[in-house]
């Protein structure tokens, strides 16, 4: 690159980008630039850290010597030099990160001092021990830091010179002491390394840079990267900054302040000082803070400066503000400032409120607030004060927590549960006929499984929080107990669970509930005047669909039929349905089951009244309602051995035989969908007949209801057209018997490769199209999405092969690129094609914003995703 590039700038000179100069940086930048009290310093910029990596962690050209020459600027500013042993000037090195990643990487105060320096430092301050203590700390922090010795050998020292001084703190040592402790600190840091202490003070910088841009790669930082998905290609700046003393005697302090409460949003400063003290002292916990109203006790006159100066900020920034401050002599000095974090329901008041202050617009106000936080207001979380140890981890399949007694058995957790106790269902894996167990159970933790197994779809859907696919847990059935490693879970202990993050523990941890804010309605209230997209929901229940409704669902986007066969009163008949012999054997299933499913979408037609509700037919294959083969087999050699009834044996046979010739090598692409509906049109033809006679029964009653009949896994446009003509007939001979005329509309789930392909032939007997993305996921990658989460897709995720779990967050490149075909296509045909999304993508932000984008009219998700897809919807449309 040459030496013509500038990879060194003083606080004020350039712009604050946080791109160039980390967000510490530019921060120091801007706040220099408004006139505030900030110490002087410089800034290395993040480029320069990248160039260290791309030379082999070596100075890029010329950064010595701008940092030098900078330096020079820097001391001519505080009327102080590096290195002067007569009054020195110290300094603190820090990292700073374009994306804050606080506590991730290293800091180091006090740079500067050396044998000969420390002692001008007493002239200049009149106060030995504290220009000795000051060494201590940069001895201390800079060995742990820069030359790898650990921190716990100096605090062995220390401890030992209290011990032999009784006293308790290290500021009771006395001068003599302190000169003892910084002999032993000098003596650990030969005896570790095989060096003496750096004395140059020249060299003490260096080392420190190169640590810094070091700890970008540490393993901490690392890790905080990839949990938060944040490139590893930014780099980090360095910031050297001239040194402040908060520990020059009761007029000095330090401290953080938040400019309003980061966890309620009131606008009040919150926050913590302490008086005569360095900042680290805050962070070890070494001394109990006093809040930051103790600072107008302490020192009025700065407390009053401090308020002003968050109020400049507040202004200056428009949002929320994290600070750093020192004050020193009774004189302020502000030493970072940046945007506070803060939790899901301080965002949406701090939002509205400065909205109502004039700081903000209404579109800003919108874009402040996360939508995937808001899953926080709408489920129970653990207590963010609790003090956690996890058991075991597993896939986080649907978010909230919960505590309760593990029960195996879904038949013991609806007995349990309907007594008032609370319960966890644990099992390998649930089917159909644990439905019941789970509705009861406060939420259900599965070992094998993923995101769209049975449990998590079912527990989405109607609000319980669900963990899968944790390998680690070994269930014995038998025992009544689970073990992970050496730990044994029994039937009845307690164990607690966030569904939100996949995290088990063992006993019970405090909860908190959910509020319902009127901020938050009156922020979605906004959301709803902006967006251009619908939101619908995911909803098999009359319950689902007014829980919907509650949250602002425009329709039911996806009704699973197969969910309805789920109850202990249907199952029985189901069956029978599908291991019927003849036609008219599951004729006569299918005649018990019409009143039934009648029953069921009337119940969610009048819940939605006015709005549209698509319901799909029978979509998975017939063996998912069956007996499981393992089992029948065990079955039938306990009644073997056991000389049982020849008759219950022959049924059980038969039974298996059944259940084989219904088993498929690979059930996902097999005997499903429209290919049931085709071999076995009775099927779909009930279905449709107990949809039209609920419409019909909603009408006489005077209700308007907008029917939207979905043929689902539509291959060919020939597939579609038979199952239409058979839906459109049964229609005619509904209105005929009831002698009542109805509106309904017929289109199909987009899911196949294929489909998306041939979109325009689909859309000339198709009113809409619905996509479901988690079949056009796996079909469009090859994945079996449980073995794909199970076994590598966190893998692929990790190494960088995919940047998302694309069953996660829509592949725009892919599996978006057939969408955006799909679309394009079906439109050409129909130019009103209505074209919907029904996945689970619909009600993850980044997807939705890729259904805006596309020109979608709606998005479908579960009723708890509602609110989460209402304000995402809104953040697209703004983006655009």
């Amino acid at each position: 690159m040459g030496d013509k590039k500038q990879w060194v700038y003083v606080f004020g000179e350039v712009k604050a980008d946080k791109n160039l100069l980390g967000g510490k940086g530019a921060g120091l930048t801007e706040m220099t630039g408004i006139g505030l009290p900030v110490p002087p310093g410089l800034t290395i910029t993040t480029e320069a850290c990248n160039e260290y990596y791309v030379l082999g962690k070596q100075f890029p050209p010329g950064m010595e010597e701008q940092l030098m020459s900078k330096l020079k600027t820097v001391e001519q500013q505080v009327g102080k030099k590096f290195g002067d042993p007569e009054d020195p000037l110290l300094v603190s090195v820090r990292s700073g990160a374009p994306v804050s990643m606080p506590g991730m990487m290293d800091t180091i105060l006090n740079l500067g001092l050396n044998d000969q320096t420390v002692q001008g430092l007493t002239r200049a301050t009149g106060d030995e021990r504290f220009a000795l203590d000051c060494y201590r700390r940069f001895i201390s922090m800079f060995a742990d830091v820069v030359m790898k010795v650990e921190r716990s050998k100096f605090e062995n020292v220390l401890h030992r010179h209290k011990q032999r001084m009784k006293v308790e703190f290290d500021s009771q040592l006395d001068v003599e002491s302190m000169k003892q402790v910084l002999l032993d600190y000098k003596q650990v840091v030969r005896n570790t390394t095989g060096q003496p202490f750096p004395q140059d003070t020249y060299q003490q910088l260096m080392m420190a840079i190169q640590a810094v841009f070091s700890s970008w790669d540490n393993d901490r930082a690392i890790l905080y990267r990839k949990i938060n998905k944040i490139p590893d290609e930014l780099g980090t700046a360095v910031n050297v900054q001239c040194m402040v003393f908060g520990n020059m005697g009761s007029d000095s302090g330090t401290g953080v302040a938040f400019t309003r409460n980061p966890s309620t949003g009131k606008h009040d400063l919150f926050g913590e000082f302490l008086v005569n003290a360095q900042g680290e002292d805050v962070v070890a916990g070494i001394r109990t803070p006093q809040p930051i109203s103790s600072l107008e006790t302490e020192l009025p006159g700065v407390f009053e400066q401090f308020v002003n100066t968050c109020r400049n900020l507040e202004k200056h920034y428009r949002d929320m503000q994290d600070i750093e401050f020192t004050v020193e002599r009774g004189r302020l000095y502000m030493l970072q400032t940046r945007t506070g974090k803060r939790t899901s329901a301080a965002s949406v008041k701090i939002a509205l409120d400065m909205y109502e202050e004039g700081l903000i617009s209404k579109e800003e106000a919108l874009l402040r607030v996360d939508p995937n936080q808001l899953n926080q207001l709408l489920h129970r979380q653990i207590d963010p004060e609790a003090k956690l140890n996890i058991l075991a981890k597993g896939l986080p399949a649907s978010p909230g927590a919960a505590t309760g007694a593990v029960v195996f058995d879904a038949d013991e957790a609806e007995r349990l549960g309907k007594a008032g106790n609370k319960v966890i269902l644990v099992r390998n894996e649930t089917t159909p006929d644990d439905y019941h167990g789970i509705v009861v159970a406060q939420g259900v933790l599965t070992s094998r499984g993923g995101m769209t197994s049975h449990a998590a779809v079912v527990a989405r859907s109607i609000g319980k929080p669900c963990i899968c696919g944790a390998e680690s847990i070994s269930i014995n059935y038998n025992l009544g107990q689970f073990t992970v490693g050496g730990v044994k879970v029994n039937a009845g202990d307690i164990v607690s669970m966030d569904g939100s993050t996949g995290n088990i523990f063992l006993g019970e941890i405090p909860l908190v509930d959910p509020t319902s804010s009127q901020e938050l309605e009156k922020l979605l209230g906004w959301a709803d005047e902006i967006r251009r997209l619908k939101v619908r929901a995911n909803g098999d229940t009359p319950e689902d669909a007014t829980k919907a409704r509650a949250f602002g669902a425009e329709g039911i986007g996806l009704c699973r039929t197969e969910h309805m066969f789920m109850g202990q009163d249907r199952l029985p008949i189901v069956q029978q349905m599908i291991l019927a012999d003849s036609i008219e054997e599951r004729n006569a299933a299918l005649h018990k089951l019409l009143p039934i499913q009648q029953g069921d979408f009337y119940g969610i037609f009048k819940a939605m009244e006015g709005l549209p509700v698509t319901i799909r037919l029978l979509d998975p294959p017939l063996h998912e309602f069956l007996p499981n083969q393992e089992e029948l087999v065990v079955e039938i050699t306990k009644l073997k051995v056991m000389h049982g009834d020849h008759k219950e044996i022959a049924a059980k046979e038969n039974l298996l035989r059944k259940v084989r010739a219904q088993s498929e090598q690979n059930p996902m692409l097999g005997h499903r969908g429209c290919r049931l509906g085709i071999t076995f049109p009775e099927i779909y033809a009930m279905q449709a007949r107990a949809i039209f006679q609920a419409v019909c029964e909603l009408v006489e009653e005077g209700c308007r209801i907008i029917p939207e009949v979905e043929i689902p896994l539509v291959n060919h446009p020939n597939e579609l057209k038979i199952l239409r003509k058979q839906t459109e007939e049964i229609a005619e001979q509904v209105m005929a018997e009831k002698g009542i005329r109805f509106d309904y509309s017929i289109g199909t789930m987009i899911e196949l490769p294929r489909a998306c392909l041939v979109a325009d032939e689909i859309a000339q007997d198709a009113e809409f199209f619905s996509f479901g993305t988690n079949d056009l996921t796996q079909t469009t990658f090859g994945f079996s999405r449980d073995d794909a989460e199970g076994k590598f897709l966190a893998h692929y995720v990790e190494q960088k092969v995919l940047k998302e779990n694309p069953f996660v967050v829509i592949d725009r490149s892919g599996v978006g690129k057939l969408m955006r075909m799909a679309v394009e296509l079906g439109r050409k045909t129909k130019p009103d094609l209505e074209i919907g999304i029904c996945g689970e993508h619909g009600g993850e932000p980044d997807s939705i914003e890729f259904c805006h984008l596309v020109g979608l009219n709606y998005v479908s998700c579960s009723p708890y995703r509602v609110p989460i897809a209402r304000l995402a919807a809104a953040q697209a449309a703004l983006a655009k």
